[in-house]
């Protein structure tokens, strides 16, 4: 409304400034170019009169600031000129006022300059001795006179545009200040102009309607966002452009999206082939699922198209953190393959060496090697199954008593056990360091230090050593078994601590090993909140450090 108005008042300004800039060059230029012709033909009379009784000496006497004056025989000649050289001057015979002057003795004429912002006027009159005597003089066109008034005009127009907005602005003012004044959350209580009453009734009954309408949302809304805020799984709803309605934070922290997405398109904050190819074929068919890793967790993603009366509304997506189930069922499969293989081995050539000697077919003299071989395997048999019960504990995290361990005493008392068999390898056994107290499960940490020092036996060269060193700081404690045997190529270093993972198959088969050992102290050190580390180079030896926080 402001602007309809200041529109109006400034055309109208607008048509009176153009109709006076037309009525004061239409009518004053003529009139004050008349006033100008009749002083010029005054100054010609003058100065014809003098010319006759004086001459040429009249002519050169006078002061040719306003008028320029020439003088033109009867054949054209000029005689005399305020403002040039009369010689270089050619005939003004063909002059149209001096031609009008030798007929009637008189004449005029206006001539326009080549820009067209200047004219001339002459006036030309003949002497007794039948000359002529010219006078001119040059005045600003009509152009040049709205030209000059560009300033006053624009300082007009200025004044015409403030004085439109003062007014519309006024105006306006009074007009909407009752409709601004209206107050629509109770319509009927407004005193406005008596044209409005329908529509505030109008109003009032939407008013209730949409009010209703808002708090039943709003509760739906409420419970929506509680059930869905409270969720693990990832909840994304989309419209049917695939612009984001509603997502939760568990979606927002899959996706790496802020609340501020709600409305972009869901393909701004996951680009992904497998996603895109997912919301295709969901809006053609109705549902697709696919799984896919997030930030290094297995996703189980489903998409569903919402339909309601035949048409597609837009579509749902679920996402299920489903990483503990592919690991539990990758590590089961694992799990259970080598179990049958590490217990079908012993038991087959415990089997096969039982048959022998029931078909009579060992004589008498081999029946105690083969005895030997039988309670060998059979006591492979037994660790192994003891290394399986000792890892299943450790998974369900089953509590288990806690008491002051002295690691230094611990790996003295393993380094004894041990002895004979680093006497057979030809390996010598060494303690060092502090007395390394740890407040934990006496068993598992010996499972530690066993293991770390056994495997060093094991995989160790003939003349070599095992070194056992435990280090006391003010809140932690480190155990360090380093040895000069084989050692572990990089690739194979971050794979030592899986179940039944060995790095060379053919000598962990001769040395008798089980194949839980490292991951019995993987899962030990994790049980008391430790870390460990490998630090190895083949054929010079490998260093397992294990740190426990003695604050845990």
């Amino acid at each position: 409304m402001t602007s309809k108005i200041f529109k109006s008042i400034l055309s109208v300004a607008i048509a009176v400034l153009l109709s006076s800039l037309v009525i004061i060059i239409g009518a004053l230029y003529p009139y004050f170019g008349n006033v100008q012709e009749s002083q010029l033909k005054d100054e010609l009379s003058l100065a014809a009169d003098a010319t006759e009784q004086l001459g040429e000496s009249y002519l050169q006497g006078l002061d040719y600031d306003r008028y320029r004056l020439t003088w033109v025989d009867a054949d054209g000649t000029v005689l005399f000129d305020s403002h040039a050289d009369t010689a270089a001057m050619e005939s003004h015979a063909d002059r149209e006022e001096i031609k009008e002057a030798l007929v009637s003795g008189n004449g005029s004429s206006t001539r326009q300059s080549s820009t067209l912002t200047e004219q001339t006027i002459y006036e030309a009159t003949q002497l007794n001795d039948g000359s002529v005597l010219r006078i001119s003089v040059s005045r600003a066109t009509a152009l040049v006179l709205v030209l000059g008034m560009l300033q006053p005009i624009a300082i007009v127009l200025v004044i015409a545009i403030a004085l439109s907005a003062w007014l519309a602005h006024r105006m306006a003012n009074k007009v909407v200040e009752p409709l601004n004044k209206l107050n629509l959350e109770k319509p009927m209580e407004n005193e406005a102009y008596e044209e409005l009453a329908p529509l505030l009734r109008r109003i009032n009954a939407q008013h209730k309607e949409i009010k209703a309408q808002m708090q039943t949302l709003k509760r739906k809304q409420d419970e929506f966002e509680q059930i869905t805020g409270n969720m693990k799984e990832a909840l994304v709803l989309l419209d049917n452009r695939g612009r984001i309605i509603s997502i939760n934070p568990a979606a927002r922290t899959l996706f790496g999206a802020s609340a501020s997405c709600i409305g972009e398109d869901f393909l701004t904050i996951d680009r992904k082939q497998n996603m895109r190819l997912a919301l295709e074929h969901a809006k053609t068919q109705g549902h697709a699922d696919f799984r896919a890793k997030e930030n290094s967790r297995e996703y189980q993603f489903d998409l569903s198209r919402i339909d309601s009366d035949g048409n597609s509304h837009g579509m749902v997506i679920l996402a299920f953190d489903v990483t503990e189930q592919v690991n539990a069922e990758k590590h089961r499969q694992e799990f259970t393959a080598n179990v049958s293989h590490e217990l079908k081995t012993p038991l087959q050539s415990i089997i096969g060496s039982a048959e022998l000697m029931e078909n009579g077919i060992v004589k008498a003299e081999d029946v105690p090697r083969f005895v030997g071989h039988i309670r060998k395997e059979a006591s492979r048999l037994v660790f192994l199954i003891d290394d399986i019960i000792r890892l299943s504990a450790l998974d369900e995290g089953a509590e288990m008593p806690h008491e002051n361990v002295s690691l230094k005493v611990l790996s003295e008392e393993i380094c004894e056990t041990l002895a004979d068999a680093a006497k057979l390898k030809d390996v010598s056994l060494e303690v060092t360091g502090d007395d390394g107290v740890v407040n934990g499960v006496r068993r598992l940490l010996y499972d530690v230090v066993y293991n770390l020092c056994d495997n060093a036996i094991k995989y160790n060269n003939p003349g070599g050593s095992v070194k056992v060193t435990v280090a006391q700081k003010s809140s932690e404690v480190m155990l360090s078994v380093q040895d000069t045997g084989i050692g572990i190529s990089p690739e194979h270093q971050d794979k030592v601590f899986e179940r039944f993972y060995r790095v060379d198959k053919s000598h962990s088969k001769q040395s008798g090993g089980t194949g839980l050992g490292l991951s019995i102290v993987k899962h030990a050190v994790q049980y008391h909140h430790g870390k460990i580390t490998v630090e190895s180079e083949l054929n010079k030896g490998t260093t397992i450090t294990v740190l426990f926080d003695t604050r845990a």
